[in-house]
């Protein structure tokens, strides 16, 4: 999906909505523990009750590798489900890789060719060399991670060399690495008040924007500080929207929640675009 397609899907859904798959055997509706394939069947009734309302949605492989072999397979048939049923949808593959130039090159196979996803989420720490496998793929995407909505983000994020805050640092150097057609950010929701000083930097690419919801982000800052001229926006929820209900009713509970955010984000694309 390149960057024009995912603006026309924004416009047509009048949403900017990521729904985080974050599945975990602890917090699903207990009686699906009965099912061949819990995770799998948790998130197929969730995406078949939300995908009207998103443009993309975002696995965090942790929750998956955590549960081995099993895991593994089932974000493998997750992913499937959503390009099968769902080819508009974007796929974020929330892995946060990062390492040496042969390593991430496996990585990047992993993620783009044997599970299909659009999208992985990277740590740019080792630098271009660790990031350029994964802009070896066409059409594929790099969502470089940049300022984070954790409270450690202030251990090293905004430490300043010569004025400027490490954060922009990177992404002031990562942007020569690609172009606005293959790489996002990682920019947390309750840092929105960075989001202007960061769209400085980088004013035409997409960012992804975690921390709406139960994280406490505002989605009006967001949208205010944020958006461009094609959004610009991809917001993720993921407990908020997957967890809202625990009873044999929660995926049109998560549904009806999705429904509530992605009509806020129709206001705002109405204000801001």
């Amino acid at each position: 999906m390149n960057y024009n397609q995912l603006f026309e899907n924004i416009k047509k859904k009048k949403s900017f909505l990521c729904v985080g798959l974050d599945t975990d055997l602890d917090k699903i509706p207990q009686f699906l523990l009965e099912t061949e394939d819990p995770i799998f069947e948790f998130n197929k009734q969730i995406i078949d009750s939300t995908h009207k309302y998103t443009i993309a949605y975002k696995p965090n492989t942790a929750f998956y590798e955590s549960y081995g072999i099993q895991g593994w397979q089932a974000l493998a048939k997750t992913i499937d489900y959503i390009k099968t049923n769902y080819p508009d949808v974007f796929v974020i593959s929330d892995a946060k890789r990062g390492d040496i130039g042969n390593t991430s090159k496996m990585y990047a196979k992993a993620f783009f060719e044997n599970l299909n996803s659009d999208a992985i989420t990277v740590a740019p720490y080792m630098g271009e060399d660790s990031v350029t496998p994964f802009l070896s793929y066409e059409n594929k995407w790099v969502i470089l991670l940049g300022l984070t909505s954790n409270k450690g983000a202030f251990d090293f994020q905004f430490h300043k060399e010569n004025e400027e805050e490490l954060f922009k640092k990177v992404i002031r150097i990562s942007k020569t690495w690609s172009n606005k057609n293959q790489m996002m950010y990682v920019i947390g929701a309750t840092k929105a008040e960075m989001l202007k000083e960061i769209r400085e930097i980088v004013p035409e690419h997409f960012l992804l924007v975690p921390g709406v919801g139960a994280q406490g982000g505002s989605l009006s800052e967001v949208a205010k500080n944020g958006m461009n001229k094609s959004c610009g926006l991809i917001v993720n929820s993921s407990r908020g929207i997957i967890y809202a209900d625990n009873s044999k009713d929660y995926a049109n509970i998560a549904g009806e929640k999705a429904k509530e955010i992605q009509e806020e984000m129709a206001e705002l694309l109405d204000k801001y675009l």
